[in-house]
């Protein structure tokens, strides 16, 4: 289990985030959401040990890491870029950390997730050959060989486009699953979090907003910003997805003329107003949202499922 503990990070005068105490277990898929300018990557970078604290506590499996160096913690992270070796091959690329530890994983355990990850054609290619869902699975790879006690993902999926983005939560899922590995994940985008994710930690103004599963997101959103970030901008891809359904456009939904942009923090958050926004009745309650849970909590436990089994 990790644990933060009045965990408060500062940059001269300014405040990042401020005493946040949270408990993630073995096996977990966390997102990180929120706002650009909240803290996301830079919580992350405090769980790994790249950045220090200026208050709190962090420990492992109730051990105190809060002094501990990055490389004793054993936490790995597959930065953005994927920060793979150029003038190396997809192999070598995978097996670099192993030359001075190879006793960490044996062939037939590299072997095995090369196999996983579906990257055993493309062992000899260089990397530069790749594309970029490709690239992502070595990157994964080259992380796994290490056997992390955390995995740590900085926006994993922000570069890949549709179908690729889904085979890599799948492999990410079934990555967890199998090897009950605790996996946090920084991102923007609240469906890769809802769809994803076993819980969501959602940041905003240097507090966490709400720490919950996204069922419990969706039926009981803490606040209002809450509601706006996630629940108003699902609804609008939904209504955006149908509308592309739509027969000649008379299904279309005609609240869309009501979407505008709000800020919050340094990103643009679209937001919906809708008829009785307007009219002061508040439409994100449990009933309004029935549809989105559903779909959201059949995805995510249809998509556990097909992990376990595979």
């Amino acid at each position: 289990m990790l644990e933060l503990r009045g965990v408060t990070k500062k940059y001269e005068n300014k405040v990042i985030f401020e005493d946040i105490s949270l408990k993630i277990n073995k096996g977990e898929i966390v997102s990180i959401l929120g706002p650009s300018g909240c803290g996301k990557t830079t919580l992350l970078h405090i769980i790994l040990g790249l950045t220090g604290i200026n208050g709190g506590r962090l420990a492992y499996n109730g051990e105190d890491i809060t002094r501990v160096p990055m490389k004793k913690r054993g936490f790995n992270i597959v930065f953005q870029d994927y920060a793979l070796f150029p003038n190396l091959n997809v192999k070598q690329n995978i097996e670099y950390g192993l030359r001075n530890n190879p006793h960490i994983s044996t062939q037939a355990e590299v072997d095995e997730l090369v196999d996983l990850l579906d990257i055993k054609a493309h062992l000899n290619k260089r990397i530069s050959q790749l594309s970029g869902g490709q690239k992502q699975r070595v990157a994964l790879a080259r992380t796994l060989v290490m056997k992390p006690k955390i995995l740590l993902l900085d926006e994993p999926l922000s570069a890949l486009d549709g179908v690729i983005k889904e085979t890599i939560k799948a492999r990410i899922r079934e990555i967890s699953v199998r090897y009950q590995l605790t996996t946090l994940i920084v991102t923007h985008d609240p469906e890769e979090a809802m769809t994803l994710s076993d819980r969501i930690l959602l940041l905003s103004d240097g507090k966490v907003a709400q720490f919950a599963t996204p069922t419990e997101i969706i039926r009981n959103p803490a606040n209002d910003f809450v509601k706006n970030f996630i629940l108003n901008q699902l609804n609008i891809k939904r209504r955006n997805i149908l509308s592309l359904f739509a027969d000649d456009g008379a299904n279309i939904d005609p609240l869309s003329k009501y979407t505008q942009r709000q800020h919050y923090g340094q990103d643009d958050s679209v937001v919906t107003h809708r008829y009785d926004d307007i009219y002061g009745i508040d439409t994100i309650d449990n009933t309004d949202n029935t549809d989105d849970l559903n779909v959201i909590k059949d995805s995510h436990q249809q998509k556990r499922k097909d992990a376990t089994i595979n």
